[in-house]
């Protein structure tokens, strides 16, 4: 439809609501003889006087008559069609919200989250799904709205946001033979066998990276599908496991010690990330904002 102007249907309702050339005119910043210039195109486009002259002022005809309630309805929905998302009343809102995030983050933050989500938005259900892996496909196709973890390599083209900063600390069970030193150096910490999360088959990780740069090697024994399975190993074992500094709160760690790593390893950011596409969406935002003052006053 190359010659569809929409511009003639904000005339056309403004024509209606005003029937007056000169008033229609007022209500859309126009002048008089612009506006005179758009009736003519309009009885052109539509085959009928629209309005005719009765003494001192216009009266519609009857198939302007006939229109009328229409042509506002459409105005108003090609506007609210093509203006930015309005806010919503979040406690009005029924939605389903899939984030994707590891074990360890669920145990320690989903209670948390759904409690703040179920006071501010009671309707809007909280779904995790499980990390097995960083492909952003998932949020370009809608099937996760949210992924909270370590930055994905591959994640140009999405929005992303720091939630916090974390580091790698070491963790042994009580009555370990080390536990009661007051400072695990590097020695005993490359005496012991260790247990690793690790989604790759490979038996290391970032901290045999910083020990292979001092031409170190630990004796890894373990490789587990999750942070909670590091705890679960090291406290039933005399495997040193190896977990974030933020995993510290959880429960789980009461029965264990935690301690600084003995050779310095590069620390993380965590952050949530969503496709392009959710920018603008009224729920999202207020989620994503959610989600960050909560992080935000922990820190």
């Amino acid at each position: 439809m190359p010659d569809l102007d929409l511009n003639l249907l904000v005339a056309l309702d403004a024509l209606l609501r005003e029937r007056s050339v000169s008033a229609a005119a007022r209500r859309l910043n126009l002048s008089t003889s612009a506006m005179s210039r758009t009736l003519a195109r309009l009885r052109a486009a539509l085959g009928d006087p629209i309005l005719v002259p009765a003494g001192r002022g216009m009266v519609p005809t009857p198939h302007a008559l006939e229109i009328a309630d229409e042509v506002h309805a459409l105005k108003e929905a090609v506007r609210a069609v093509l203006s930015p998302p309005s806010s919503v009343e979040m406690r009005a809102v029924r939605r389903n919200v899939t984030i994707r995030a590891n074990e360890a983050f669920v145990l320690l933050y989903a209670a948390g989250l759904s409690a703040a989500v179920a006071d501010g938005a009671p309707g809007v259900r909280l779904r995790f799904a499980p990390r097995a892996d960083k492909d952003v496909q998932m949020l370009r196709d809608g099937v996760i709205d949210l992924d909270i973890g370590v930055l994905p390599l591959d994640s140009g083209e999405l929005r992303c946001q720091t939630l916090f900063e974390d580091r790698y600390v070491g963790v042994i069970r009580a009555g370990h033979p080390l536990f009661d030193k007051e400072r695990i150096g590097l020695d005993d910490y490359l005496a012991w066998g260790h247990v690793l999360f690790s989604m790759q088959p490979e038996f290391a990780g970032p901290i045999d990276a910083a020990l292979a740069e001092r031409g170190l090697q630990r004796d890894v024994r373990l490789i587990v599908p999750s942070f909670p399975a590091v705890i679960t190993v090291a406290a039933a074992s005399d495997l040193i496991g190896t977990i974030p500094h933020s995993y510290r709160g959880s429960a789980a760690v009461s029965n264990i010690r935690s301690f600084e790593l003995p050779v310095p390893v590069p620390g993380f950011e965590i952050v949530q990330a969503w496709h392009p596409r959710m920018d603008a969406d009224p729920v999202h935002r207020w989620l994503r904002a959610l989600i960050f003052e909560t992080f935000r006053a922990r820190s």
